[in-house]
């Protein structure tokens, strides 16, 4: 059975319409399509207030789309209201600081990623700090996140009737399926922090002809980009040598790349807690089920952002511990008191956190110390 298709990536014309219709009535000047992009936006609000000194730029980065077939299995209709939360909270109670606020809208996060061409646009460079919100069912910020890309293989076969003429065929779904038996295969000869999982796009519309088309998409995963790219070169090899066994030819084409996260430890720690230097954020904020950051991880856009400035996101506790993300509970959960608990703690802990680092010297020195350490050991 064919899902419907409930939301549309780059169509978030209504979630967009609400978003900037709040941050306007708060003073913030919304620049529009940016990137080329119709529903991405830049909110800013400026509290440059000393002439002589250059201000620190604060970036709240903002999702507002959702699982194409399931609707809000990830959080993001609370990461909006949170980073909105954030924004008008800073710009209120530290209006005689010297900097800008900027609410970043970037669509299409579960699908073709407008962090992608915003990043290539220069919508990131020029902040200071970056700072996002997603619901968990734990409280917490992530120590790493899998660089991805994201495969699509395209294999083409000469076709026949299997019945009257197979020897005349060629299938291009025997090669897709060799494929995956040779990425199978490939599994047990990788390092732990390897993710490879894979449909079948195009596997045929009937059965007695020997298929001329067939197609997969994979993607794969890694913790540092150099044992990905690695990985990559493999996998060429896997398909070329499933195309050349059954006489088929293979396309192989990356439909999209993200990077791994630049982690700034003591950036994490001030959004939860570190009771060395008295900072607990989150915790301050009420938040539930502080834990340490997750062994196992997927894969996100932010992690661009945090290719060019400091960056963290907060995990925030709203559905019970240990439920799985991209499920129809994360939907159902989203609409419960848990729910609207989440938005006012990250709203508060981020709204925390700006303050920390623009009151503090030497925690913006370590912090973007570590940075580029980090990102330097990539």
């Amino acid at each position: 059975m064919k899902l419907p298709l409930l939301f549309t990536p780059n169509e978030e014309f209504k979630a967009v319409k609400q978003i900037t219709s709040i941050l306007d009535k708060y003073g913030f000047d919304i620049e529009r399509h940016v990137a080329d992009l119709p529903t991405a936006f830049i909110a800013k609000f400026d509290h440059h207030m000393n002439l002589l000194k250059e201000p620190y730029t604060i970036g709240l980065i903002c999702e507002y789309d959702a699982l194409a077939q399931l609707g809000h299995g990830c959080g993001h209709q609370l990461q909006t209201p949170s980073i909105i939360g954030a924004a008008i909270a800073t710009i209120k109670a530290y209006s005689d600081l010297n900097f800008i606020t900027k609410v970043i809208g970037t669509p299409a996060e579960e699908t073709t990623s407008g962090k992608l061409p915003m990043q290539k646009a220069g919508v990131f460079k020029d902040l200071d700090l970056a700072l996002m919100m997603q619901g968990s069912d734990r409280t917490t910020a992530d120590t790493k996140s899998l660089a991805i890309n994201k495969v699509d293989f395209e294999f083409t076969g000469a076709p026949s009737h299997a019945a009257v003429s197979p020897k005349l065929g060629r299938s291009a779904l025997d090669g897709v399926m060799m494929l995956f038996n040779g990425i199978e295969y490939l599994r047990k000869h990788v390092t732990s922090d390897v993710r490879m999982h894979g449909i079948i796009t195009n596997g045929g519309q009937a059965v007695n002809i020997v298929l001329e088309f067939a197609s997969a998409q994979f993607s794969f995963r890694a913790e540092k980009r150099s044992n990905l790219n690695q990985l990559l070169k493999r996998m060429k090899r896997v398909a070329e040598g499933a195309a050349h066994a059954t006489e088929t030819e293979v396309t192989i084409k990356t439909v999209k790349q993200l990077e791994s996260k630049v982690n700034v430890q003591t950036l994490n720690d001030v959004l939860l807690k570190n009771n060395e230097v008295l900072l607990k954020n989150a915790e301050l904020a009420g938040a539930s089920r502080i834990s340490p950051p997750r062994e196992k991880t997927g894969s996100t856009d932010f992690n661009l952002v945090t290719h060019h400035v400091p960056g963290a996101c907060l995990r925030t506790a709203f559905v019970p511990l240990h439920t799985p993300n991209h499920t129809k509970a994360w939907v159902d959960s989203g609409k419960l008191a848990e729910a609207h608990a989440a938005i006012q703690v990250a709203s508060k802990a981020l709204s925390y956190t700006i303050a920390d680092f623009l009151t503090q010297p030497t925690l913006r020195h370590q912090i973007n110390s570590e940075f580029k350490q980090a990102y330097q050991e990539l």
